[in-house]
């Protein structure tokens, strides 16, 4: 442990928490409290002189209380390690912005912004498919599990209970319920000798029509028929125009609209003209072939 001018004792190094847990949270939990006269002044210190190590002693001194939020979310599966790691982000963004003139303690704003950091954090990395994007959604997919009174599907009355209390609809609730049901599944089967199990998995019964013999003639058809109704609409323009939309459109070395205005002694915006106009004949004319 080390001392600074603030008289709190710091331990010298801390690991990531994803490294040893146990370890972390026992150093963290040896990090004294600051009392409000201690946190006013190195929050002074940072916010009016930016001392990047008032600003280290806020965030250490801070960092169980990181720990506790984090463990709220213990039921999403994810490693706990880092659940801290994001909510230590969000607590340094939290110093980042504390204005010490507020009037409320660092731990009540930092509360906000610990929580955003593991909630974001949460939707990227809870399903593969991400589960929750609008405002309602999110605040569905942190609440809807604690006030579900069981674990069976919803009842209509019971959706439009949960959305009252939480200001939204009751469509949105059972649509929530639905996605947190759901489970992720592999694209291809898992390796299994047992001819006897059944295969779900999405690529044994997902179909790929880009092979299907009918559709590829019906491809190659109407290729053959719309360049066969291209070339007799070309035919019936006449000679300048159909120079033009050739080497306009169909040469591999285009022409510009400024060299077919000198080729034929007219401006540019009347060889843009010409084209448009031969354009429409020729969507008139495959139109009505």
């Amino acid at each position: 442990m080390t001392t600074d001018s603030s008289n709190q004792l710091m331990p010298l190094s801390l690991s990531a928490p994803g490294v040893n847990l146990g370890a972390y949270i026992s150093t963290v939990n040896q990090i004294p409290i600051l009392t409000a006269e201690q946190e006013k002044e190195l929050a002074d210190r940072y916010y009016y002189d930016q001392d990047l190590d008032a600003a280290k002693l806020l965030v250490m001194s801070h960092l169980r209380f990181v720990v506790h939020i984090a463990r709220s979310y213990a039921g999403y599966g994810l490693p706990q390690g880092d659940l801290i790691q994001e909510g230590n982000l969000g607590l340094m963004k939290a110093v980042k912005r504390f204005d010490p003139n507020m009037g409320v303690r660092l731990v009540s704003f930092a509360v906000h912004w610990i929580k955003a950091e593991i909630h974001e954090y949460v939707i990227r990395n809870w399903r593969i498919v991400k589960i929750a994007t609008t405002k309602a959604q999110r605040k569905l997919f942190f609440n809807l599990r604690s006030l579900k009174k069981s674990s069976k599907k919803l009842t209509l009355e019971e959706a439009k209970a949960i959305a009252r209390d939480l200001n939204v609809t009751a469509e949105q609730v059972i649509e929530m319920e639905g996605r947190l049901t759901a489970y992720d599944a592999a694209f291809e089967a898992q390796g299994d000798d047992d001819d006897d199990t059944p295969h779900t998995a999405p690529a044994l019964y997902l179909e790929d029509s880009r092979y299907d013999p009918a559709r590829l003639v019906e491809e190659e058809d109407y290729e053959q028929q719309s360049t066969a109704a291209l070339h007799d609409a070309m035919d019936q323009l006449d000679d300048r125009s159909r120079n033009i939309l050739q080497r306009r459109w169909l040469d591999d070395d285009k022409s510009t609209l400024h060299e077919l205005a000198a080729e034929y002694n007219v401006s540019a915006e009347r060889i843009r003209q010409l084209e448009k106009n031969a354009m429409e004949k020729i969507k008139t004319a495959m139109s009505a072939s």
